[in-house]
């Protein structure tokens, strides 16, 4: 296991730098959001540097937090927790307010929210910076333009589906410096969702690909997948599928619910930051591979469940290597790598 090797010193300096990202203006409220396993250095350093900047902070720290294997456990339903929410311009929650119905109230209210779930190094490691944003924009723009997305593998994928106009495009490029936004420090990612019905075809998921949820650890043996009419209707392989098919029948309400079995967000990865190679670093550690995992260039992120028409706790997110993404035709991701310029930031510059 990798050390959090980040001083408190730096690590408020790196809080700051985050605020500029988030263009946090002078007198606006942040607000933690924290549990009795979040890191108190760094609740502690996020804090300091608001001070530092002269912006009013402080933290509410409930009792427990959302299980994060059940995307959208929501422990927040009190009135007033909710209610304080609203009057605060930045929400820095320590777990995942993704699907979870409390964010809504926030960002309905104006207020903006970062997600923060990894640990202080993979922090300081994959911090935005203003090129990651416009790489995500950019790739963000291209996907506004397309109906049909393909997705191949030398490993037999041959996927497709329709994107979803109504659902919208998710952006992440690890800062919120517009209102409403919501955002995930250390991520740099695109996704859609597909109409609902209009995926189908085969996923092949092998050894070297990665599960982020519910577990954190490598593929070990191939998952194929056949997808029809947006849902998983056959699970085969060797151990990694039966796994992956034990999880989703764990989650169903009864025998007649599929919602666990249904095609929600898909994209790719855009931050240069991230590493294939963390998921054998920091395997079985979720809270260093949240963001990573999920951005590893080129990276293609299957995953089932939820969507914003529907709820379910049967999430399984899947980043997948080596895949031909094409956009009505156009690759842009080809067997793994970005080839648009656009989309593409160079790791080695510094931007501080």
């Amino acid at each position: 296991m990798f050390k959090n090797m980040v001083n408190p010193e730096r690590l408020t300096a790196i809080f700051r730098r985050q605020y500029e990202l988030c263009a946090v203006k002078p007198g606006e409220t942040i607000a933690f959001l924290t549990d009795q396993n979040s890191d108190r250095g760094i609740v502690a350093a996020g804090i300091a540097a608001a001070a530092e900047i002269g912006n009013p902070a402080f933290e509410i720290r409930v009792g427990e937090g959302p299980n994060e294997e059940y995307m959208g456990s929501n422990p927040l339903n009190a009135r007033a927790l909710i209610e304080a929410f609203k009057h605060v311009d930045l929400v820095i929650t320590f777990f995942a307010g993704f699907f979870s119905g409390w964010e809504e109230s926030v960002r309905e209210a104006g207020g903006r929210i970062l997600n923060l779930l990894d640990t202080a190094d993979m922090l300081a490691r994959l911090q935005s910076t203003p090129e990651l944003k416009r790489a995500v924009l950019a790739a963000r723009d291209r996907l506004a333009r397309t109906q049909r997305v393909r997705v191949t593998s030398e490993a037999g994928t041959d996927f497709s589906w329709t994107r979803d106009v109504d659902a919208g495009i998710v952006v992440h490029y690890g800062a919120v410096d517009e209102p409403r936004q919501m955002d995930q420090w250390g991520q740099g990612m695109v996704a859609m969702f597909p109409v609902d019905g209009s995926a189908n075809g085969r996923v092949v998921v092998k050894p070297g690909d990665a599960w982020i949820l519910p577990y954190a650890r490598m593929v070990q043996s191939t998952i194929d997948l056949e997808v029809s009419e947006g849902y998983v209707r056959r699970i085969s392989g060797g151990a990694d599928a039966k796994i992956f098919q034990y999880w989703l029948e764990s989650c169903r309400k009864s025998e007649e619910d599929l919602d666990p079995y249904a095609i929600s967000h898909l994209g790719w990865g855009l931050n240069p930051k991230a590493r294939w190679d963390d998921i054998v670093r920091y395997e079985n550690s979720m809270e260093n591979l949240q963001a990573s995992m999920r951005s590893f260039p080129g990276s293609f992120l299957f995953s089932t469940g939820p969507s914003p028409k529907r709820k379910t706790r049967g999430h399984i997110d899947m980043p997948m290597c080596d895949c031909t993404i094409e956009l009505d035709g156009e690759v842009v991701v080809d067997r793994g790598r970005l080839v648009d310029p656009a989309m593409i930031v160079d790791p080695q510059r510094t931007y501080h």
